[in-house]
């Protein structure tokens, strides 16, 4: 009978680690699934995004309903929102549509941008500005024009493979890490 006993705890015991090691394999491939980057739509990017933004010696308010971003699988964000710019000179707000902040650095269509805050915009001959928070050039890219996009928004943000892009009407760019 000692026997029989050991047998059906070794057993007992087999089958109770196999269950363990069978659980924490599925928790490890939900946990995998759930880390993915997500596209944030508006009203998702609206929970995280201030009601009005500083900009070159001036707090402007932010039209949230045109808003989105990106949770990172490591959970950061890259954020944009539009800004309503009708207290900035002409010149100004030629350039500056919208306010992006990135929590970790990101390539616009190749080119490098820090962690930070900064004010962008889509302007003429197809291109896209970047500027610091001083409304000073850090940089520009060439934009592009999805003429197949169904339903053009102010601005939007939509996953492309592995990289996004940041739509304002048909006008966009590609960003990812």
């Amino acid at each position: 009978m000692g026997m029989g006993r050991r047998v059906f705890k070794r057993t007992g015991l087999i089958a109770l680690a196999a269950l363990a090691f069978g659980l924490v394999g599925l928790e490890t491939r939900a946990n995998a699934q759930a880390a993915q980057d997500a596209v944030l739509n508006a009203a998702e990017a609206t929970k995280l995004l201030p009601a009005s933004v500083y900009f070159k010696g001036q707090s402007a308010t932010t039209q949230l309903r045109n808003s989105g971003g990106v949770k990172f699988a490591d959970g950061f964000y890259v954020l944009a929102v539009m800004v309503d710019t009708s207290g900035y000179s002409s010149d100004v707000q030629q350039k500056y549509q919208a306010y992006l902040i990135s929590e970790i650095p990101i390539a616009i269509e190749g080119h490098a941008l820090p962690a930070g805050v900064y004010g962008v915009g889509f302007v003429a001959d197809n291109k896209f500005v970047v500027l610091d928070v001083g409304a000073h050039d850090l940089f520009s890219v060439s934009s592009h024009k999805d003429e197949a996009l169904k339903r053009p928004m102010p601005l939007k943000v939509t996953a492309d493979g592995g990289s996004f892009r940041l739509y304002a009407g048909r006008n966009y760019v590609s960003f990812g890490k």
